[in-house]
């Protein structure tokens, strides 16, 4: 339906002032609210298959997952009255002595967009911050850190066996990524998956939930 082509259209273009509007258009048609959800996941698919691709970039997938989040916004409320399940749960972070942000926001964006719910712990996030997260959510499925500097990529494994320490290394997957980061580095520190972009690792945490 037109609706439906409309909202994936302003999503992939990165107009984020019109999409509320659309997706509130679409409610108040009758709409199934997880239908337009899978609408906006469907054009981030798209926009995760360009960017892999090397046909788009970092600013073109920020745009369009911000305009996603803010859809997402104005959806959020009825999907939850129609009792509508996140595809999983997960959190992310930017290991400890490590402020950089850009990098981990566009992942947690692009995992948004696969309508998996997570929440983002922030920069400079020390292991036991970690482990108290997963403590206080027993139902997070996957823990995912960046790291942008190869003097905090220890911090990585400092966090991996945290979760061992705390006895939850078992009752979650690990996903690592960032600059200096690659599948040698994560197999040393017993992660579950290295990814090299954010498109990718959209993708991974689907295969990790399911």
């Amino acid at each position: 339906m037109a609706i439906f082509d409309d909202i994936k259209e302003t999503i992939m273009a990165g107009k984020r002032k019109e999409i509320g509007g659309l997706v509130q258009q679409g409610l108040d048609a009758g709409e199934d609210p997880q239908a337009l959800l899978d609408a906006m996941i469907g054009a981030m698919d798209i926009i995760g298959e360009r960017f892999s691709k090397g046909e788009c970039f970092v600013p073109e997938m920020l745009v369009a997952a911000r305009t996603m989040t803010a859809g997402t916004d104005v959806l959020k409320p009825a999907l939850a009255a129609g009792g509508a399940e996140a595809a999983g749960y997960a959190v992310i972070g930017t290991v400890k002595g490590d402020m950089h942000d850009i990098g981990k926001n566009l992942v947690r964006m692009m995992i948004e967009g696969k309508g998996v719910e997570i929440d983002d712990l922030g920069v400079d996030v020390a292991p036991e911050a970690f482990v108290d997260y997963i403590k206080e959510h027993p139902n997070c499925q996957v823990v995912c850190l960046s790291a942008l500097l190869t003097t905090t990529m220890p911090a990585l494994d400092d966090t991996v066996k945290a979760l061992q320490e705390a006895g939850l290394r078992d009752s979650v997957k690990i996903m690592v990524g960032g600059a200096p980061v690659n599948q040698a580095f994560s197999d040393e520190i017993g992660a579950d998956a290295y990814t090299e972009d954010a498109g990718a690792a959209a993708d991974k945490i689907m295969d990790l939930i399911g």
